[in-house]
């Protein structure tokens, strides 16, 4: 963990941070599997903190090779050559920018496409770098379609995934997942906390820049969580709700018999897909 003292100046405003007293910009690789490992933790205290911070996703990748090479992510050409040539790009830049071109509909469909697209990978093991996929994925969080496929071949969205490299380089970001703490005092330097940790640590950090005890919220019932994060795995619903693993097991075996869930079994795992009866 480290002091950053850097932030970026687009995000700042004479209404800080939609109100709430912290920013938390978490630096992610949509190829890294400790970031997708992350993500329950990130779901958590969303869940129980969501009310102290916002949250930005910045996608960070190889950025010596951008820096030096100047490619114009903006030119179909140099997309198919991303797409294509996977030993010199170790991150699937075509996705990156991708999820820039979703965030352009918004943030809350930026982050449904990014958690989409980690599904995707992790769990039914498909090439996220193949454009029909990522259209299916857009598809399946319910994007406009035409728009995204337009943005996703626009400057606009090249821009912004340059934005975000610019971002990950000034704070110094070399390893994945990262997240940097900032309070709502701009003087004040940010908290940088590479890899991944327990729960208690982020919630301690969160203390730490806040400077008093922030009172968690409390947990949605879970077929209601289900809803909104339909794959799960039942170590992270446990890890969320504080329960032993077994209690999850046999809530998700009589949500199973109730048809509202499936169990996917993956190269990572065996996960749970909410269906809501729909079998």
């Amino acid at each position: 963990m480290e002091l950053n003292n850097n932030r970026s100046a687009n995000n700042i405003n004479s209404h800080y941070m939609d109100n709430k007293p912290m920013e938390i910009y978490l630096f992610i690789d949509p190829f890294c599997a400790e970031c997708w490992s992350l993500s329950p933790i990130i779901n958590k205290l969303q869940i129980e903190y969501g009310d102290y911070f916002t949250l930005k996703y910045v996608l960070c990748g190889n950025l010596s090779f951008w820096n030096q090479k100047g490619v114009n992510l903006g030119d179909k050409k140099n997309i198919k050559k991303l797409k294509n040539d996977h030993q010199i790009f170790p991150t699937p830049h075509l996705a990156a920018i991708s999820i820039k071109a979703a965030e352009l509909q918004g943030k809350k469909a930026g982050i449904r496409f990014i958690r989409r697209l980690q599904e995707l990978l992790f769990v039914e093991n498909a090439d996220i770098t193949d454009i029909n996929v990522i259209q299916q994925c857009a598809k399946h969080v319910g994007l406009d379609i035409e728009e995204f496929i337009r943005d996703v071949y626009s400057q606009s969205s090249a821009n912004a995934f340059q934005c975000d490299l610019k971002i990950s380089s000034e704070m110094e970001v070399n390893e994945m997942p990262a997240m940097v703490f900032f309070n709502e005092n701009i003087e004040d330097e940010g908290l940088k906390i590479t890899g991944l940790y327990s729960y208690d640590i982020y919630v301690q950090l969160l203390t730490e820049m806040l400077e008093r005890f922030p009172k968690p919220a409390e947990k949605p019932p879970l077929e209601l969580f289900l809803s909104t994060n339909p794959i799960m795995a039942s170590k992270d619903l446990a890890m969320i709700y504080d329960v032993p693993v077994q209690q999850i097991e046999k809530q998700m075996k009589k949500l199973q018999l109730q048809r509202k869930v499936q169990k996917i079994n993956a190269k990572n795992g065996h996960f749970w897909k909410y269906t809501s009866g729909g079998l």
